[in-house]
């Protein structure tokens, strides 16, 4: 067994990671690694943050061989190692390493990758279009892992992989990176009091590696790094929501006015770091009273830049028809329903 650390020159990483104390570091939901090698045996040792003993929401990662899930778990310990893939004889394999979780709650590090090959392990090939996703408890997978729209949630139930999202990259065969969390907003964050929730709002951590509550190696605070944008310089940018503000503003024109206006200040924040990039504005999937400032929003961006390539899209609002995850979010077939057009609308875009 050869012993290979999830570094660029071994991986290709997925969404946003981060190196540390000789791990890859997994925060936000989608992040991960992937390779290939030519051998018998692979095995992949993880590292736990400070949430791993103890907690009840722990990072949950999944862990494909040939895009088959053999390892759906949650590191729950200091150190855990999985054996993923053994063979009598030598194959090709494709191991894909995906934090099924999101940031918020935990984070997780990949340790060591330990093959039995003649030769190393490599990097997987690069694929086009490249997409990241910026969205709220959505684009997570919130609850899709729970068929009772009553449960209450955990992150055991949370998978990004059947989520809106990374359905439309798979089928879009495009690499991807999402900045989602669950809760969160442009102008509040989800609120049951009528009371604007200031410390869940997207615009405060976009430009950050990831909020959570979980540290790097028990000690390094994610917040404290800064996103190097130049690392994922995606085709095409969506964003994907309002959800949560809407619980603040309802019906107050006041309030959805403020909201129109701090979105587009967002998207000129989301401008200064990835120019020339198209914009795909979406919302719906649980509720649309906030569409119609979302396209005054992008109409406010193109006034004030002058550019043409952002663009704003509705989903079906989510059915009773199609049943309900945790926390009556969107089931895997609302989320299916919802990647279809959504793939649609990117081909049109990237023609």
């Amino acid at each position: 067994m050869k012993s290979f650390k999830a570094a660029d020159k071994h991986v290709k990483k997925l969404g946003r990671t981060y190196e540390y104390n000789e791990a890859l570091w997994l925060a936000l939901s989608g992040s991960g690694a992937e390779f290939s090698f030519y051998g018998k045996k692979a095995e992949i040792v993880f590292k736990g943050d400070n949430i791993a003993v103890g907690s009840v929401n722990l990072a949950r990662i999944g862990i494909y061989v040939n895009g088959i899930r053999v390892i759906d778990d949650q590191i729950d310990q200091a150190l855990k190692s999985y054996t993923v893939f053994e063979s009598d004889i030598e194959q090709n394999v494709v191991v894909t390493i995906v934090k099924l979780s999101e940031a918020a709650m935990s984070t997780v590090g990949i340790l060591d990758l330990r093959v039995d090959t003649e030769g190393g392990i490599v990097p997987t090939p690069n694929k086009r279009p490249r997409i990241e996703f910026i969205g709220d408890s959505i684009t997570c997978g919130y609850g899709v892992d729970n068929n009772r729209g009553t449960d209450s949630f955990t992150t055991a139930m949370e998978d990004v992989t059947q989520a809106y999202a990374y359905l439309t990259a798979q089928a879009l065969n495009a690499d991807y990176s999402m900045v989602s969390y669950s809760g969160y907003g442009i102008i509040s964050g989800y609120t049951e009091n009528d009371t604007k929730l200031l410390t869940h709002l997207i615009p405060d951590y976009y430009e950050k590696f990831a909020k959570s509550e979980g540290r790097l190696d028990g000690t390094l605070d994610p917040l404290n790094i800064e996103w190097d944008f130049t690392r994922f310089v995606p085709d095409l940018i969506v964003v994907n929501l309002g959800t949560n503000d809407n619980s603040y503003t309802g019906d107050r024109v006041n309030r959805q006015t403020e909201f129109s206006q701090k979105y587009t200040e967002f998207l000129k924040q989301v401008r200064r770091q990835n120019a020339h990039v198209p914009i795909l504005c979406t919302l719906g999937i649980m509720g649309d009273r906030l569409y119609p400032f979302v396209e005054q929003a992008v109409s406010r961006y193109i006034e004030d830049t002058g550019e043409d390539g952002i663009s704003v899209m509705k989903f079906e609002v989510q059915r009773d028809e199609d049943g309900y995850g945790a926390d009556f979010h969107p089931s895997k077939l609302t989320h299916a329903k919802a990647a279809e057009k959504l793939v649609r609308q990117i081909k049109q875009i990237l023609v």
